[in-house]
């Protein structure tokens, strides 16, 4: 098993980053191949980081070599291209991290 783990700071629009990412992120992100499940967390708290973690969302794949494979598609470049647009709600990019 493999994750791609996106973890999103406090947003400075809450209400447009949650209309965002719900109405139109997710959807494009639903479309990526080989996904066997997906998360999204909203964060209670932050321990040991002066900016509070907001969200947490997780796409869950069979392997590594699934992972990968899924990251060089159009579905999942075209959600990567979203980000700029995400990034109009937030003070920071996410921090990703892919973890087996």
């Amino acid at each position: 098993m493999a994750k791609f783990i996106v973890m999103y700071e406090e947003p400075k629009d809450k209400d447009g980053f949650e209309k965002y990412y719900n109405e139109v992120h997710i959807p494009m992100v639903e479309k990526i191949p080989n996904v066997q499940g997906a998360n999204v967390h909203h964060v209670l708290k932050t321990l040991n980081k002066e900016e509070p973690l907001y969200l947490i969302a997780e796409l869950v794949f069979e392997s590594p070599e699934v992972l990968m494979q899924s990251l060089a598609t159009p579905e999942f470049q075209a959600v990567q291209a979203d980000v700029k647009n995400i990034m109009e709600y937030l003070n920071k990019p996410p921090v990703v991290a892919l973890v087996d």
